[in-house]
């Protein structure tokens, strides 16, 4: 779970004197640098105290989920407090680079991640891969009754009223890729038909992707559908839940990164580009419990299983040029309804 955002970047914990750094630090630059970043926090965490240690470089950060990363860039008009934009579904990159909010910059470790996980013109890399699923409380589920889902339109049986779970689009790219989902493989006219009918049995929208799983730890609700890796920390908790996969398919994102136009620590800004790219980088997450699979092919997948499941045929082009009016809509038409 993580906690709401502070107005300012948190700051990573000073280095202390060290031995020479694995790799040569970045020259002429402030010596720090700005993070925006939107995975789970204790892997932000521990990437940003893997950078500053390897490279002394005082690194901030702040936790935003991917729809309020693009809205603070919007609103910052160019003028940006960060540096550097780590996380988020590349649909919410596509879209800021369309805005101008990004600058391209193609450092070497590029050329270890393959073309389909990255901006051809280097405004955006890929740096890890995740997959929507369903996490079900399996003792409320039961207790309760209520059926098994298979298939997307079995979350919308009138028994599962009040049970589901989500975030709220406008704000999270988790729930952004869930609706894209839905939209790319029904249509725009059947998704938002779905949309409406799911309405009726949400017992919340979220601001972030990961949240739901706080109320289905808490069995507040028996489905909750998030990003698979964000899932499995439950799982290994002990708690009664379940990872499932709709049957008909499911969509999945490319966490992306870019250097954000602008950017006051250019040279750093850089180095964590190119830093996180590598292998040992990418290898960082799973060791704090986040599950996502590296872009990097020499990177180590913790969970392979996350991907090997039915994937639709996700147009990450159409979802990024459609963002704004997609949340836009939701946001006035879907979330604000009655559905009792």
């Amino acid at each position: 779970a993580s906690p709401s955002p502070g107005a300012s970047p948190a700051a990573s914990p000073s280095p202390a004197a060290q031995a020479a750094p694995a790799a040569k630090p970045v020259a002429k630059g402030s010596g720090k640098l700005n993070v925006l970043a939107s995975p789970q926090l204790p892997w932000i965490q521990a990437q940003v105290k893997a950078f500053s240690d390897t490279f002394g470089i005082e690194t901030n950060f702040v936790r935003k989920s991917g729809g309020e990363s693009l809205a603070q860039l919007r609103a910052e008009g160019g003028r940006p407090t960060f540096d550097v934009w780590w996380g988020s579904p590349v649909d919410s990159f596509i879209s800021a680079r369309a805005d101008g909010l990004l600058e391209s910059y193609v450092p070497p470790t590029a050329a270890e991640i393959p073309t389909k996980y990255k901006d051809a013109d280097g405004f955006w890399h890929g740096i890890y891969l995740g997959s929507i699923g369903w996490a079900i409380n399996t003792k409320r589920l039961g207790e309760k009754g209520l059926p098994d889902p298979k298939v997307w339109d079995d979350l919308l049986k009138p028994e599962l009223k009040g049970e589901v779970v989500m975030a709220h689009p406008a704000t999270s790219g988790t729930a952004y890729t869930t609706v894209m989902t839905i939209m790319q493989t029904r249509g725009e006219d059947k998704g938002w038909e779905y949309f409406k009918a799911l309405h009726r049995n949400i017992f919340q929208y979220t601001k972030s992707g990961a949240a739901p799983m706080r109320m289905l730890d808490g069995a507040e609700a028996a489905i909750g559908i998030v990003f698979s890796h964000d899932i499995f920390v439950s799982v290994e908790k002990g708690l009664p839940i379940a990872l499932t996969f709709p049957q008909d398919g499911t969509g999945y994102e490319v966490g992306g990164m870019a250097l954000i136009k602008g950017a006051q620590n250019v040279p750093e800004a850089k180095q964590w580009i190119e830093w996180a790219l590598t292998p040992a980088a990418q290898e960082i997450g799973a060791t704090a419990q986040a599950y996502q699979a590296p872009t990097n092919p020499k990177a180590k997948v913790p969970k392979p299983e996350f991907m090997q499941v039915k994937l639709i045929d996700y147009d990450f082009a159409f979802a990024g040029a459609n963002e704004e009016r997609i949340r836009t809509r939701f946001l006035e038409e879907i979330a604000p309804a009655p559905n009792d």
